[in-house]
């Protein structure tokens, strides 16, 4: 017998050892729920969010606003904005899902600009409507935005996403456009062109903020 089939079955007990040593501390990995599941609760949790708020709303100024069109779309538009990004975004954090799913919210995107846009032009006041105050409602899109960010990365962050700054923009525009559809019930001023631009800017601090910054938690998540 060789010398080298004496000495093969030790290499194995030496290779059996390591691997047993190898596979010891591993721990079985946690399958997440498809991407549609975990956006549904994500929404839903939003969803909760403004039934809490729902008690503190002028429900009879939000009927007589939703009754004007361009109003109505608009609400509309921001609310398939928030559906569509937040499906967007939990599709792009799986590799190898197509970038396809990054135009899913475009539509919705453009119909809540065009319908805001189209309020402006309106000449007539919506019934109701209190003089603006730009202030109080670009301080609401943005502190209702962080938490509903906060919580959209964190749910992130346990998938893999290969694009992170993309996939955080894509969160960025689902928790502005979820904050817009929860100050409707608590926006009783008509459209005008600085409430629109004042807006803008809010929703493109939410997007920019969280493509910046939440890019870099899904990089550290994964």
């Amino acid at each position: 017998m060789s010398e080298r089939a004496r000495l093969r079955p030790d290499d194995d007990r030496v290779h059996d050892d390591l691997v047993e040593a190898l596979a010891g501390d591993l721990r079985p990995v946690r399958r997440l729920p498809s991407p549609g599941l975990r956006a549904l609760i994500w929404c839903a949790a939003a969803l909760g969010a403004g039934l809490a708020l729902m008690p503190f709303a002028d429900l009879e100024a939000l009927h007589l606003r939703m009754a004007v069109p361009d109003l109505r779309y608009a609400a509309l538009g921001a609310l398939l904005t928030a559906l569509t990004a937040t499906v967007a975004a939990f599709q792009t954090s799986v590799p190898g899902r197509s970038l396809r799913w990054t135009l899913l919210p475009v539509a919705p995107a453009a119909l809540w600009v065009s319908a805001s846009g189209l309020g402006c032009l309106r000449g007539v006041t919506v019934p109701g409507a209190a003089p603006p105050e730009a202030g109080g409602c670009f301080a609401f899109l943005l502190g209702v935005s962080l938490p509903l960010s906060l919580a959209l990365v964190w749910m992130l962050r346990r998938a893999c996403p290969l694009r992170p700054n993309l996939t955080a923009a894509l969160a960025g525009l689902a928790a502005a456009a979820a904050a817009a559809v929860l100050l409707v019930p608590f926006h009783p001023h008509d459209a005008t062109a600085a409430d629109l631009a004042l807006h803008g800017v809010a929703v493109l601090l939410v997007i920019g903020v969280n493509g910046l910054a939440g890019g870099r938690l899904l990089t550290r998540g994964s």
